[in-house]
């Protein structure tokens, strides 16, 4: 006689439904897509703050998680609190499957942002830029204008710069958003003669044609004043954020001889994320596993990242190449944007919904 298998208990069927859950999302975040939300204005106007969008893992190929005691569907920290949520006593090496394309000049690209050493690659800090230059590529920006391997680059259509704008009176929130700029992009002078504003080309034309504008002027950094702040020794080239390069995009499998100009130019990025373990730097020279280095060939490919908003983004001119163990995917498509600025159904940006991303 068979017997009559027990019923479930309603807690048990709730349980297992919640596991299987638990299961299917995080094998969707981990294969296929994972939700990312725009929390600063560096990739404006192309990107806004307050868009949600999904990360193709799929695009560029799906890493293999390289911290895999971890609890599922948290990135660095238990919701809520400041409890790490994994455990870096076991790391795998890096390995991604097959993708269906590579990384493409102006892709926009998510990525583990590379600065943060103090969590493992797979879980630092996730960032979106858009690819300026792929490996092998040489890099320079004259001007304000990327030119890649001695050719103009084509530009993104809503790019944004810095602009000083001059005014025969004070100005409002409302009298800003009739062109569309948000209270995050303009901040007045301290003299009440104007205000710095981070606007697109047709937003300042637009600006220029209203009556209380007295002048806008862009904030540019002039040719040869040398940044130390910009990657990878600003101040000993003479570059700055307007004006930078010529610098080529390390490729896997490229050699180049140590000297003076590569040491300045490549030595940090060997350093810290080719994968040596025994690396050091004295008086301009390199040093793995105790031995001199006169000459490097690179284990993995590179890209230089930069935001829309070339003026309000921390991005690779100052903290340098991303490597390619560091890219999550491709930004895909949005699917809600919620402007932070508004009240109830204001908030919602309509036009936004499931709008693709390029």
């Amino acid at each position: 006689m068979s017997k009559t298998p027990k019923k479930k208990s309603a807690i048990r069927e709730w349980a297992d439904a919640l596991l299987f859950a638990v299961i299917a999302a995080s094998l969707i975040r981990w294969l296929l897509l994972e939700p990312f939300t725009i929390p600063t204005a560096s990739m404006e106007k192309s990107l806004l703050v307050g868009d949600f969008l999904f990360v193709s893992k799929m695009h560029y190929g799906t890493r293999i998680p390289r911290t895999i005691i971890q609890m599922p569907l948290t990135h660095q920290k238990i919701w809520g609190t400041d409890i790490p949520s994994y455990s870096d006593a076991v790391q795998l090496p890096y390995y991604r499957l097959p993708g269906f394309t590579s990384i493409k000049r102006n892709d926009i690209v998510v990525f583990n942002y590379p600065d943060e050493h103090w969590h493992p690659t797979d879980l630092k800090t996730n960032y979106i830029k858009r690819a300026i230059a792929v490996p092998g590529d040489v890099l320079e920006i004259k001007d304000t204008q990327i030119f890649i391997n001695g050719q103009a680059s084509e530009n993104p259509k809503e790019m944004q710069f810095s602009y000083d704008v001059l005014t025969s009176r004070q100005l409002n929130a409302d009298f800003f958003d009739q062109f569309g700029i948000n209270p995050d992009s303009y901040y007045p002078f301290s003299d009440n003669s104007g205000y710095l504003v981070f606007a697109t080309q047709e937003m300042v034309d637009k600006l220029s044609a209203n009556p209380a504008v007295a002048s806008i002027k862009k904030r540019t950094s002039k040719a040869g004043q040398g940044d130390g702040n910009i990657f990878p020794d600003g101040a000993y080239h003479g570059w700055n954020k307007d004006h930078f390069g010529p610098l080529e995009i390390p490729s896997k499998g490229w050699t180049i001889d140590l000297d003076e100009d590569n040491f300045r130019k490549y030595a940090y990025t060997i350093e810290k994320f080719e994968g040596h373990k025994n690396v050091s730097i004295d008086a301009n020279q390199l040093f793995i596993d105790g031995q001199k280095v006169t000459t490097y060939t690179f284990n993995q490919d590179y890209y230089f990242m930069m935001g829309d908003n070339r003026h309000d983004s921390l991005d690779s001119r100052f903290w340098g190449f991303v490597p390619e163990d560091h890219v999550v995917g491709k930004a895909w498509f949005l699917w809600l944007s919620l402007e932070k600025h508004k009240n109830f159904l204001n908030k919602i940006r309509w036009n936004r919904f499931f709008k693709s991303i390029n």
